[in-house]
């Protein structure tokens, strides 16, 4: 069953006025049981499309798209009841920036009883209902990891290390025990220890919760871990899409084969002072967008039928945009 369904998702952002697009006919889909990773370097548009689905985007930023659905609910119609609705019970999000994403006024105890729903309280009168808040907080910043759960939670969040508010802000998000969690970037500055306690604890929750993962990262070493499906952005266009291994293996775009090939090597037949493999130039800035496919500048492939934007093209369930894909004759067979 499909539970998030995004298709040509657009977002029109003024700068200096005149309207640019930070995102441009950007699509995913996220099905029940799924983990899908969301990847590409900074700037490609992976944290605007999880404020997007959050409605965390400022009024005056034009959204549209031709379908932005949950569960076959129209997102961009709803009100903002509605939509508050399904970000408090459905939808849980980690964002980027833990400290920023809490409250600076509240300690942290505070802010965990309060976001646990009532039906989850046992007890009749209030000293019962605080003292099963206070069991269930415990219980779950252990889960992921929390040792001293009480000084943890005895302070704020600006008193305390990054990964532990990173820890924090993913019990805050699995506390009403969502049907998707949508994890930007969670792993950021941990350590490697810490790192695969995090991902542990989303692949378990994914299998015995059943638990639906939108994973955004940079991390490909992390992603190849627990990756069902992978969605490649570039400069907020989708430019590749399908299962893992199958893009892992044989990306379409160039874009997707220089992503995989910067991620780090652990061959035991890597030579010593190996050079590092990057693509030239940098990711263009909204003001200076390229004319039809955004990579086209950077790209070892382009021709000039790259001034006109590719559409979308599949085979079997491996969708990309490109004119000249890699491993494709010139007839688009394998």
């Amino acid at each position: 069953m499909i539970l998030l369904d995004i298709k040509n998702l657009t977002l029109e952002i003024e700068s200096n006025g005149v309207l640019v697009k930070a995102l441009d006919k950007a699509s995913l889909i996220l099905e029940e049981g799924e983990i899908r990773a969301l990847v590409g370097e900074s700037g490609s548009g992976k944290s605007l499309i999880v404020k997007a689905i959050s409605g965390a985007l400022p009024p005056q930023w034009i959204v549209t798209a031709d379908r932005m659905t949950w569960r076959g609910q129209n997102l961009l119609t709803m009100t903002r009841a509605e939509r508050r609705k399904i970000m408090r019970r459905d939808i849980a999000v980690v964002f980027q920036d833990p400290v920023a994403a809490l409250d600076p006024s509240a300690t942290l105890q505070e802010q965990l009883t309060e976001s646990i729903p009532e039906e989850f309280v046992a007890g009749t009168w209030f000293w019962q209902k605080r003292r099963s808040r206070l069991d269930i907080a415990h219980s779950l910043l252990h889960k992921v990891g929390i040792k001293d759960t009480e000084y943890c939670m005895a302070h704020y969040a600006h008193e305390l290390p990054v990964d532990i508010c990173q820890k924090f802000m993913i019990a805050m998000a699995l506390v009403s025990q969502p049907t998707v969690l949508i994890a930007d970037d969670p792993t950021r500055g941990m350590e490697t220890n810490t790192k695969r306690q995090i991902l542990s604890l989303f692949k378990n929750l994914n299998k015995t919760r059943d638990l639906s993962i939108l994973f955004v990262s940079h991390d490909l070493v992390a992603i190849s871990s627990m990756a069902d499906t992978m969605t490649v952005l570039y400069c907020g266009q989708t430019v590749e899409d399908g299962p893992f291994q199958s893009v892992r293996k044989k990306p379409f775009h160039p874009y997707t084969k220089a992503l995989m090939d910067s991620a780090p090597s652990f061959s035991p037949d890597l030579q010593p002072k190996s050079a590092l493999i990057a693509l030239g130039g940098t990711i263009p800035t909204l003001q200076h967008l390229p004319i039809g496919c955004r990579l086209g500048p950077r790209c070892p492939r382009a021709q000039k039928k790259c001034v006109e934007t590719p559409v979308s093209r599949k085979i079997n369930q491996h969708t990309y945009r490109c004119h000249f894909p890699m491993h494709l004759d010139d007839k688009g067979i394998l």
